[in-house]
C-alpha cells in the first residue's frame, strides 16, 4: 500500500513557530493598548468624579472614595499589561543590545504601576470631598509606598528610553533613537523641574508622554514582527 507523504513547503513556519509568533504578537499588543486604556479611564473619571480638579489633584487621588476601585483597577491592569509587554519585548530583542535591560526596565515600570494601585495615596487638597484642604500632615505607610512606586515607575521608564535609544542607534535607526532620547530627557526634565505651582501639569504631561512612547514602541515592534517565527531580527 502506497502512502503519500506530505512535503513541507520551503520557508513556511512550523506549527510551534507560528504559535510562538502569535503569543509574541499578543504580548506586544498589550503594550499598544495599555496607555490608551489607562489614559481614557483616568480622563473619564477626572471629568466625572465629584470634586476632582485636574488642575489641583493628581490622578492618584482618584483611587480614593466610593469609586476609587476604578482607578485602583486602572493602575493594576495597566501595570499587568506593561509587564506582559515587557515579556514580549524580551522575546523580540533578546539576545542583542538592550535585549536584557530594556525589558527589565519596562517590567519594572509595570510593577511600579501595580504598586501604585495596591498602595493607595493619602487624601488631600480637598479630595475626596471632606478631605483636608492642604497636603496631609503625615503620610501613611501605604501613602509612602504609593509615592515610592510612582518614583520607581517613572525612573524605570526614563532608563528604558535611553537603553532602547542605544539599541536603535546601533541599528542605524536615528529617528527612533532620537525619539527615545527626547522622551527620556523630557520625562527627566518634567520630574526634576522645581516649580511647585505647575507640578501637577508637569506630572500630567509626563504621564501622557510616557504612555505615548510605550504604545508607539509596542506598535513599531508589532509591525516589524514577521508572520513566521519570532526572532530578534524582528526589531531590526
Amino acid at each position: 500500500m502506497n502512502r503519500r507523504t506530505a512535503t513541507p513547503v520551503a520557508g513556511a513556519p512550523s506549527g510551534s513557530s507560528a504559535a510562538i509568533t502569535k503569543r509574541t504578537r499578543a504580548l506586544l499588543a498589550c503594550g499598544v493598548v495599555a496607555g490608551p486604556l489607562f489614559l481614557a479611564v483616568a480622563l473619564l473619571q477626572a471629568l466625572t468624579r465629584d470634586g476632582f480638579d485636574l488642575g489641583r489633584h493628581p490622578l492618584s487621588l482618584l483611587s480614593l472614595g466610593e469609586l476609587g476601585w476604578i482607578q485602583i483597577a486602572n493602575f493594576v491592569v495597566a501595570g499587568l499589561l506593561s509587564v506582559a509587554f515587557a515579556v514580549g519585548l524580551r522575546r523580540v530583542l533578546h539576545p542583542g543590545r538592550g535585549g536584557t535591560w530594556g525589558p527589565l526596565l519596562v517590567g519594572a515600570y509595570g510593577v511600579g504601576l501595580i504598586g501604585g494601585g495596591v498602595f493607595i495615596a493619602d487624601p488631600g487638597a480637598g479630595f475626596p470631598p471632606g478631605a483636608p484642604a492642604g497636603a496631609p500632615e503625615q503620610l501613611s505607610w501605604h501613602g509612602i509606598l504609593h509615592d515610592a512606586a510612582h518614583v520607581l515607575a517613572f525612573l524605570a521608564l526614563i532608563a528604558a528610553c535611553f537603553v532602547l535609544a542605544r539599541r536603535f542607534a546601533g541599528l542605524g535607526q536615528r529617528g527612533w533613537a532620537t525619539y527615545c532620547v527626547a522622551t527620556g530627557v523630557a520625562l527627566l526634565g518634567l520630574m526634576a523641574w522645581p516649580d511647585r505651582d505647575t507640578v501637577l501639569v508637569q506630572l500630567a504631561v509626563a504621564i501622557v508622554l510616557g504612555w505615548v512612547w510605550l504604545s508607539v514602541l509596542a506598535a513599531r515592534l508589532l509591525r516589524g514582527l514577521p508572520d513566521g517565527a519570532a526572532t530578534p531580527a524582528a526589531a531590526q
